[in-house]
């Protein structure tokens, strides 16, 4: 009878030990479902890709088929827009999910504080557990938060304010900048593609042009006969008098705009050229995208990588009279924005959104993904809930622009709903106002038409109204 009391207790011992492995058995599967539940996710973003320099958004000329097949299969926004038509505010506001009057990035030397970096969405993810990349021209201030990245790549380092596009690559030899990046994203995908979730965030200097007197479109030399055997065809606003029909303050040479078409579109030779050196750009894009899908596919990730891919600006090519940004036609502040998201519910899988989408739905819609909540201060929405209807769209949004100012680039704000646009020249009190769709092009000017008086004063009083709440 002596040995009953050490069977008992072996028995005793034996289920505790069979309920220590069984919940630590629990818990080591609610880590797997966490793990698994956190998506690789890569954010793609160019530089001047203005909306329609896609062939998924209808341009039937240009070749991307890479990028074309990811927002097709994903969801591809037809209405996506920034927020400030500027690579440093608009990278901030991506960065922050925030508008220009609250992040207040306003120049191309200011950093985004310890206390902003530490609300951005890389940031957040690391703190999550994910893993960080950074590869290209990260285009805010002139200290980028390099130490938050486990794998760094800075084009922009010893530029002054914009990567070269030809630089000297590890072998000596010459190097456009698309391809550098290219190979960083496989070094990358190489190093961290099955350590854990990871977050890459890649911005192309593609397809800016280089600046210099002229400015200049450098492609890659094999692209150079890309698009030979097509005519371009010439914008409507490309007639001198749209031109013409501006303010004598805006109407200058001293005005950017202006300036940087005499020598990229100031004859229909130079158009031609350089147009189609603005496509070769994009395209040599598109081949890296889709080296980095093969590579994913390689590394068996596919299915648990989610790709975003966005411009940060838009560009002129001619419109108005113009090359560059800045100003709030739909040339300039109109951006391609796509989401290829495998772990998606089927209902918005090859889904054309028609909703308004802008830059600063970017940092709250990546933290969703990786199931990370959003600071309080971020101003943009999570797309997703937008598409599923558990947030309501947005009808308008604020443009701010207030870069430089004076002969140059005067300033500019206003308020874009889905049918009209309200701009004013701030430091002329010049308004504009246009019926975007009836008038897509924004050929005329309604503003002093007294047929839209009630129009104007009321988008007037809601430009005011929501440029307070935006602060």
């Amino acid at each position: 009878m002596r040995d009953q009391p050490n069977k008992q207790h072996t028995i005793i011992r034996a289920l505790i030990a069979l309920s220590i492995i069984a919940v630590a058995g629990l818990f080591s599967f609610k880590k797997s479902v966490t793990d698994t539940d956190k998506p690789n996710i890569i954010f793609l973003l160019t530089d001047d890709q203005r909306y329609d320099a896609l062939g998924a958004m209808g341009n039937t000329i240009i070749k991307t088929p890479n990028m074309d097949k990811l927002a097709k299969a994903g969801i591809l926004f037809k209405n996506a827009y920034v927020t400030t038509s500027i690579c440093c505010v608009s990278r901030a506001s991506i960065l922050t999910g925030q508008y220009q009057s609250r992040h207040n990035i306003n120049d191309f030397t200011t950093n985004l504080s310890a206390e902003a970096i530490a609300k951005t969405y890389p940031v957040l993810l690391k703190n999550a557990g994910y893993k960080l990349g950074f590869i290209g021209k990260f285009g805010v201030g002139t200290k980028p938060p390099e130490s938050i990245y486990d794998f760094w790549v800075n084009t922009e380092a010893g530029a002054k304010t914009q990567p070269d596009y030809i630089t000297i690559g590890k072998n000596g030899k010459p190097i456009h900048d698309t391809d550098t990046i290219g190979h960083a994203i496989q070094g990358f995908l190489d190093e961290v593609g099955n350590k854990g979730p990871f977050c890459l965030s890649v911005s192309f200097k593609a397809p800016h042009e280089q600046d210099g007197n002229p400015p200049k479109y450098v492609i890659q030399p094999r692209y150079k006969d890309l698009y030979n055997d097509v005519t371009i065809p010439t914008p409507l606003t490309a007639d001198p008098k749209y031109w013409n029909q501006f303010p004598d303050f805006f109407r200058t040479d001293a005005n950017f705009g202006r300036q940087r078409w005499h020598g990229l579109f100031g004859t229909p030779e130079l158009f031609q050229e350089n147009v189609k050196n603005y496509y070769r750009l994009i395209t040599g894009v598109d081949d890296v995208v889709g080296d980095m899908v093969a590579k994913l596919e390689k590394l068996g990730i596919t299915k648990k990588t989610i790709i975003i891919e966005m411009g940060d600006n838009g560009m002129f090519l001619g419109e108005h009279g113009m090359e560059g940004k800045w100003y709030g036609y739909e040339e300039s502040i109109r951006v391609p924005l796509f989401i290829y998201d495998p772990t998606s519910p089927e209902k918005i899988k090859h889904y054309t959104a028609q909703q308004i989408a802008l830059n600063i739905d970017i940092a709250p819609t990546i933290l969703a993904m990786a199931h990370v909540a959003a600071p309080a201060g971020m101003q943009g929405v999570n797309l997703l809930d937008v598409l599923t209807k558990k947030v309501p769209e947005r009808e308008d949004f604020i443009y701010q622009y207030y870069f430089l100012g004076g002969r140059n680039l005067p300033k500019e704000e206003g308020l874009v709903t889905k049918r009209f646009k309200y701009m004013n020249y701030i430091e002329h009190n010049y308004e504009e106002l246009f019926d975007i769709k009836n008038d897509p092009h924004e050929t005329t000017n309604l503003a002093d038409d007294p047929k839209y008086k009630a129009k104007l004063t009321e988008l007037q009083q809601q430009f005011k109204e929501k440029k307070k709440a935006i602060f």
